[in-house]
């Protein structure tokens, strides 16, 4: 029998063991649903902090309870940072992030990092499994050399497929298991085995006919959407300079039954997919000879809009007889979008930086960050500041940046002296200014 064979016949019975690279808001819920349906996970990341708390039966993610994870450990879950271990599970799946550099390219370190990482103890009989989002191309042109490189054939040997994450934190509606899942494999039997193993944990699988178009499909639906918000982006500056209302416009848009999907405006875009993987398609669209200016002009839109803001915020204050320098100002809201405690690429984080490279004095509010995280090009040593009629009434100016549920709103319309509202949340008023 064939190591394929063998593989198939562990993922069909259900006891091939997942390595799971990457514990972060990807690989961590996945891990939890492949452990929830009695697959046994072994979790792989190179922070220890997170090692030692996941075997602690301890979470780091706001939704992911320590129940779930101690549920998961009655499963036999375990994270390590010892990638000796990769020999011991029969798929590996790649969930590491994938930021670009500073001047927009891709930056795939993590990911050929974690598969050099990989390679020594990797073997006949495995399924590679890469999540992480990046250009068309990865998987064929990056990884399987490397897997060929030690004689590793896929659909031979070995199975190779790419399966981009759908993840979307703090949706009620749409779980881990509840998301279709999009793959394709290197060859037929390396999507039959992708298959295979992920509809033990995800309802819905959709096939798709190599790796490419997978890698593609997950570039389409983000520039889908990042373009679409650049352009409502762009709609609410001109409705800004008209005196028009642009969220009273949408939302008498939103009626129309068809041809018509609303998107609404924002300080920014934020998380770890929208404001990066554009730039992806546009960085390998080169190697063709193509400029993709619909999708750069987007991004140009979307990558103005803290300034903006901070333009905003700084004609409000003038017109109540004070300068952004000096002002104590008040962010509400770190996460990139509400209810959630992920900060990637937020928004509010640049406001924050640009606010104090004009001489404000800046501090934020989250109820779901409590402590301003560290971060690669943003350095701020502050708490979250608790939102109190007391505290309110000592900033000059509250610029809503993030509209969680849970911020008291007409606590902060009566309290506060000026308040930026990005986010359109808010009641029109005096001391209200849209921007």
């Amino acid at each position: 029998m064939s190591e394929l064979s063998r593989l198939r016949e562990r993922i069909a019975a259900g006891t091939a063991v997942v390595g799971i690279y990457g514990l972060g808001y990807v690989g961590l819920p996945l891990a939890l649903r492949f452990s929830e349906v009695g697959i046994k996970v072994i979790g792989f990341d190179i922070d220890l902090t997170k090692i030692d708390a996941l075997n602690d039966g301890k979470s780091y993610i706001e939704r992911l309870t320590a129940q779930k994870i101690q549920q998961a450990r009655q499963q036999g879950f375990e994270a390590t940072s010892d990638f000796s271990r990769s020999s011991e599970v029969d798929a590996l799946i790649i969930c590491v992030p994938t930021p670009p550099n500073a001047h927009r390219e891709p930056d795939l370190s993590f990911v050929t990092n974690t598969v050099q990482a990989i390679l020594p103890y990797f073997r006949a009989g495995q399924l590679l499994s890469l999540e992480s989002t990046t250009w068309p191309g990865t998987t064929e042109e990056v990884l399987a050399p490397r897997l060929g490189a030690l004689g590793f054939i896929p659909g031979h040997d070995c199975a190779q497929v790419f399966s981009p994450e759908r993840e979307d934190p703090g949706n009620p509606d749409y779980g881990t298991h509840d998301i279709p899942k999009v793959i394709g494999g290197m060859t037929p039997s390396c999507l039959e085995l992708g298959q295979a193993l992920y509809q033990h944990a995800i309802r819905t699988m959709v096939p798709v006919s190599n790796t490419r178009t997978a890698e593609m499909t997950k570039l389409l639906e983000n520039i889908h959407r990042a373009v679409n918000i650049g352009l409502v982006n762009e709609m609410k500056i001109v409705a800004d300079k008209m005196g028009i209302d642009i969220h009273e416009v949408i939302r008498a848009a939103a009626t129309k039954p068809f041809g018509f999907t609303p998107y609404s405006p924002g300080p920014g875009l934020g998380g770890h997919c929208i404001p990066i993987d554009p730039f992806y398609l546009t960085w390998k669209a080169k190697e063709y000879g193509i400029n993709t200016r619909f999708i750069e002009l987007a991004g140009e839109i979307n990558h103005y809009m803290p300034h903006w803001v901070v333009q905003k915020v700084a004609d409000a204050l003038n017109d109540h007889g004070k300068a952004v320098k000096g002002s104590r100002i008040l962010v509400l809201g770190l996460a990139y979008k509400k209810n959630i405690d992920d900060s990637r690429e937020s928004p509010a984080v640049e406001i924050m930086e640009l606010l104090q490279d004009k001489g404000a004095e800046v501090d934020y509010t989250d109820p779901h960050i409590p402590t301003f995280p560290k971060k690669r090009d943003y350095h701020f040593d502050l708490q979250s500041v608790e939102l109190s009629a007391e505290n309110i009434a000592l900033y000059d100016c509250l610029v809503l940046a993030t509209d969680h549920d849970s911020f008291d709103y007409e606590l902060l319309q009566s309290r506060a002296r000026l308040i930026i509202d990005t986010r359109g949340r808010l009641t029109r008023q005096c001391n209200v200014v849209p921007a």
